[in-house]
């Protein structure tokens, strides 16, 4: 098994999707990339802590391998805008990966160089070695699965999962 840290907005639209991705076995949102030990949604939300939102993969790489996991990430949130996604404005919306070890970072700077091909602007994604990541309160896990009918969930997450299923659907379980 092995794992990745990614953070491309809200929590909930990556949970929502990697959960529908062959070979992921997990997916936990939570917080890195901050300064704050444990920090709580509302210390996140205040911009204050330095983390970003993010998610926690666990893989099958005989399954999927990081390379595929970060094709799809860079196709389904926007890697250019800085401390934003859609109307999710602050640094804790960055776009960031965080990397376990010196391969890691390697397959990661080589899979932004080629993303870079697909976008106009400059990918501003912020790319640093995973100090500490801390789960999210357990009401942010699998939050689009037990909350489908919540506007956020309707007007943001589900456009996001269709598209991901009709671009990446040779990923789904």
């Amino acid at each position: 098994m092995d794992t990745i840290i990614l953070g491309g907005g809200c929590f909930w639209c990556l949970d929502a999707v990697y959960s529908n991705v062959r070979g992921v076995l997990d997916v936990v949102c939570g917080y890195s990339g901050g300064s704050v030990e444990n920090p709580t949604y509302e210390a996140v939300c205040s911009g204050t802590t330095g983390h970003a939102e993010v998610i926690k993969i666990e893989f099958d790489s005989k399954l999927i391998n990081i390379k595929e996991i970060l094709e799809i990430f860079w196709g389904i949130h926007d890697p250019t805008t800085l401390n934003r996604q859609g109307s999710d404005k602050g640094t804790q919306y960055r776009s960031i990966v965080l990397y376990s070890d010196e391969e890691q970072k390697r397959i990661v700077n080589e899979s932004m160089l080629e993303a870079q091909r697909y976008w106009e602007e400059k990918i501003v994604t912020e790319i640093k070695q995973l100090d500490k990541f801390f789960a999210a309160e357990e009401y942010h896990q699998d939050y689009f699965l037990h909350n489908p009918e919540m506007a956020y969930c309707q007007i943001i997450i589900n456009p996001k999962l269709a598209h991901f299923k009709k671009e990446f659907k040779k990923y789904l379980k």
